[in-house]
């Protein structure tokens, strides 16, 4: 999922990006992997945008990946053989604080090849370089800081600020499931509205995805307040199942209808039908 959030970022807000990582916002559009080559190529965290001079290779990981470094080359590899005459910009960025060794490897060495890519750790970067601008708002709460709720508070006023409803919609929910990296839920449910969250193209997807699991499941559970609602639905469904069970058994054990309505609390209609069920089956 976070993964998911951070090419939405980059893909929505491509000028923030490029404000942060390359100094300047230089126009940049979406590059497929596919562009780079045929062959099958690694893309669940893998970010491309490009200039008429330049290539930028982001990704992000919320975790270390000890194939990083052999990615990073083979990524090079792939791009100069695409765009032999641009430059390519490779960073990783990490998103949760680890002690591991891996989050500070950016080179590749085999023999006589050598490689070197950039890293960045959220965690090192100062917090005023992402409340300033809207893109870039979702991760100012695992940027360098104490106190991760007081920042999640300044993001949330930064947020209502936002005039653009659609944006600021967007907005909220890419701050919310990101700052699950550190917070708990009922910290960030409580400062950040889910009202405002509703109308995001985040909020659906992710609402959508806890139906579907309170439905498959009627256990599911909950991101935010979507899978939150679907594990609800999912409990109401298989209440529903277990009543109209026990009044199929209560029916077949000659107990009259009338009883049958009150033990279960379904109405005498409703079990006038599962009667008639029974008969026809």
């Amino acid at each position: 999922m976070y993964d998911n959030i951070c090419k939405f970022i980059a893909e929505n807000f491509k000028d923030d990006l490029a404000t942060w990582l390359l100094g300047s916002p230089i126009k940049l559009t979406e590059l497929s992997p596919t562009e780079l080559s045929n062959e099958p190529i690694r893309a669940d965290s893998l970010i491309l945008l490009q200039s008429d001079d330049l290539v930028l290779h982001t990704e992000f990981q919320t975790d270390p990946d000890e194939d990083m470094p052999f990615r990073m080359l083979d990524y090079r590899v792939r791009g100069y053989r695409r765009f032999p005459n641009k430059q390519m910009r490779q960073i990783v960025i990490y998103l949760r604080k680890t002690a591991s060794p891996l989050i500070t490897k950016n080179d590749f060495r085999l023999e006589k090849t050598y490689h070197e890519f950039e890293v960045i750790r959220l965690w090192e970067q100062p917090t005023e370089r992402f409340l300033t601008v809207p893109g870039l708002l979702p991760f100012a709460v695992l940027s360098q800081t104490k106190d991760p709720t007081m920042v999640l508070t300044q993001v949330a006023e930064a947020v209502e600020a936002i005039t653009d409803q659609r944006l600021q919609s967007n907005i909220a929910a890419a701050s919310a499931v990101l700052a699950g990296i550190l917070l708990q839920k009922d910290v960030i449910s409580r400062i950040l509205r889910s009202e405002i969250m509703r109308e995001s193209v985040i909020y659906q997807e992710i609402l959508q995805e806890g139906r579907a699991e309170g439905r498959a499941e009627g256990r599911a559970e909950g991101r935010a307040e979507g899978r939150a609602e679907g594990k609800a639905e999912g409990r109401a469904e298989a209440k529903a199942e277990t009543t109209r069970q026990l009044a199929v058994n209560l029916l077949r054990v000659g107990m009259s209808l009338e009883q049958i309505a009150q033990v279960t609390e379904l109405s005498l209609e409703q079990v006038q039908a599962l009667q008639r069920e029974i008969q026809e089956s």
